[in-house]
């Protein structure tokens, strides 16, 4: 059974994080410099909230707000799920689902963040495993196992 430690092993390890006091604007040039839809917010090396692109279009941009005057512990999401390494994939995808989350934080025992996994990776992830299926179900069926 495949875990979000498996799909963490094919990510790059840094996790992007923000500070609350950080403007709106800020977070959006960092998320656009590093090509992410989403940063932790951290303060003193723990989660207390994410910042996702729904919040800036659901709090900043369609209440016409000013994104340089307006602060991340403004519109950050502070009911914050995570996992842990150990987290089957498909409990990780169904936490995802119920919580109608795209990024889920994954900590360790301690609280720490050790990763963060998108849809996207689980997409990836199942992609791949059902790849390897076909792959092995083909060579089985015609004979060359």
């Amino acid at each position: 059974m495949s875990t979000v430690r498996n799909v963490l092993s094919g990510k790059p390890a840094r996790v992007h994080c923000i500070s609350p006091s950080a403007t709106v604007l800020d977070a959006t040039w960092e998320m656009n410099r590093q090509k992410v839809g989403a940063l932790l917010v951290t303060k003193q090396d723990r989660i207390i909230g994410i910042l996702t692109e729904r919040d800036i279009l659901q709090r900043v941009v369609a209440e016409q707000k000013s994104p340089g005057d307006v602060h991340v512990d403004e519109i950050m999401t502070t009911e914050v799920v995570c996992c842990q390494l150990d987290t089957p994939v498909e409990e990780a995808s169904e936490i995802m689902r119920q919580r109608r989350v795209r990024h889920l934080p994954v900590c360790d025992s301690d609280g720490h963040v050790t990763g963060l996994i998108s849809i996207g990776d689980l997409n990836a992830h199942y992609a791949t495993e059902q790849s390897v299926t076909i792959h092995y179900l083909n060579e089985y069926l015609y004979g060359r196992v």
